[in-house]
């Protein structure tokens, strides 16, 4: 089912990982022609283009794409108590991991009367991503809620796919689970169409355009928050969803056999990768995830993720080997299975999220472990981090200085003024110090 990598008679340096590393063959370049139309087509046309692209491409139009607050209050009360319980719990445990986050502001004295103020501002507004395709996922609401409210921000709307099921309205549990967080600002908009219309807004919807947009979803998705950075911000690039676990001869091949079908079923394109130095152990995962994706309830789906060219058993020479191809991939998701994780993980540099031991699934990060699971993929750990309550927050600099501690460095600052050929600087300090 997974094809085989096997590394270890080579040693090869990060560039040549680079290439050798199993990827998807649709990534966010080659979907970026059709995102592109659809945000074209939602700032030429606005809220006709997003009923237009919900009955093409969700199979319903829905009746409204902004959703009435009353929608929003019967599904919080129709919640399934279990599902209900659930959602607090994630959102008590996700709120108070997400208020460590949050950097405390400082104050450097550099000399007598000079001071830089290091602050740290919220964005106002921002748009929340929650998919609603292949799967519904009212964690996402918490993970994009949580973080954005516990830094503070003021304005958040929320846009998750029409449901053909609900007569094209957002899925009820997300709608819950909304309504649990006190979201009233909810559209049933979904892909790359959403995204522009966070990006631009949409006037007849009284949606104003956000500063920031976060959220996972598909590669059109991905492609669309490429698309618009520049014209707002964004998280990452939280595509298709991937695993990376690294295990020696000590792990389970029951549990990483699991864990990497986890993964699978979320989308045909997820990637799932083992990576280990025990050919045996290797062996009996195959045989293991063999065996579990003909009985998964999404069989079919985790069956063509786990032959995709993204999903590979590699095998190295030894954990140090491991993680250097860890950390040339940069995993969304990183499972460390080894008999010491600790020692691996501190060889480990790019990740998006760490599990460490047998006890810590991804799953646990999924739903309850209090980190959040709003990861950058493709890729996108060697330069991005998972979304947090820093991601909704800007640090700023306060420079006050008094008037003795700006003449103490004017003969220095007109010196690099001048030199810079920039005399204008210098002149518009010594025009505080007439002779």
């Amino acid at each position: 089912m997974m094809q085989t990598i096997d590394l270890r008679d080579l040693q090869p340096n990060r560039a040549e990982l680079a290439r050798l590393i199993p990827r998807a063959k649709t990534d966010v370049s080659a979907a970026s022609v059709v995102s592109a139309q659809l945000i074209a087509d939602v700032r030429a046309e606005g809220e006709a283009a997003l009923l237009a692209q919900a009955e093409r491409l969700d199979g319903v139009r829905p009746t409204h794409i902004r959703v009435h607050s009353d929608e929003i209050a019967r599904a919080m009360a129709k919640l399934d108590p279990t599902v209900r319980a659930a959602l607090e719990e994630s959102i008590v445990r996700v709120r108070e991991a997400s208020k460590a986050q949050i950097p405390a502001g400082s104050v450097t004295t550099l000399a007598p009367g000079a001071e830089v103020i290091q602050r740290w501002q919220p964005i106002r507004r921002v748009g929340l991503y929650v998919p609603g395709g292949k799967a519904v996922y009212p964690s996402s609401v918490v993970m994009n809620v949580v973080p954005a409210q516990v830094a503070g921000v003021a304005s958040i709307a929320l846009a998750s796919p029409a449901q053909k099921q609900f007569d094209g309205a957002v899925h009820p549990t997300i709608l819950g689970a909304a309504g649990l967080l006190g979201i009233d600002e909810v559209y049933a908009m979904g892909g790359a169409g959403a995204i522009g219309a966070f990006a631009y807004g949409v006037p007849a919807l009284s949606l104003d355009p956000v500063q920031l947009i976060t959220g996972p979803g598909n590669v059109y998705v991905a492609a669309a928050k490429r698309l618009v950075l520049g014209v707002t911000g964004i998280d990452s690039e939280a595509g298709p969803t991937e695993i990376l676990v690294i295990a020696d001869e000590t792990a389970d091949p029951l549990l990483v056999a699991a864990d990497l079908i986890s993964q699978a079923e979320h989308d045909e394109l997820a990637a799932a990768v083992l990576v280990t130095t025990s050919e045996e152990l290797a062996d009996a995962v195959l045989a293991a995830v063999e065996r579990l994706a003909l009985t998964t309830h999404h069989a079919a789906r985790v069956r063509e993720a786990l032959d995709g060219q993204q999903s590979a058993v590699v095998l190295v020479s030894d954990l140090a080997a491991a993680a250097a191809f860890s950390n040339a991939y940069g995993p969304e998701h990183l499972e460390i299975q080894t008999d010491q994780p600790g020692v691996v993980l501190d060889l480990i540099e790019n990740a998006g999220a760490i599990f460490l031991g047998a006890h810590s699934p991804v799953s646990l990060g999924d739903y309850m472990a209090g980190s959040n699971h709003v990861l950058p993929t493709g890729g996108q750990s060697l330069f991005s981090s998972g979304l947090g309550a820093y991601t909704f927050l800007r640090p700023q600099q306060v420079v006050r200085y008094t008037r003795d501690a700006l003449e103490a460095v004017e003969e220095r600052l007109v010196a690099l003024a001048r030199a810079e050929d920039l005399p204008g600087h210098g002149d518009a300090v010594s025009a505080r110090f007439p002779a």
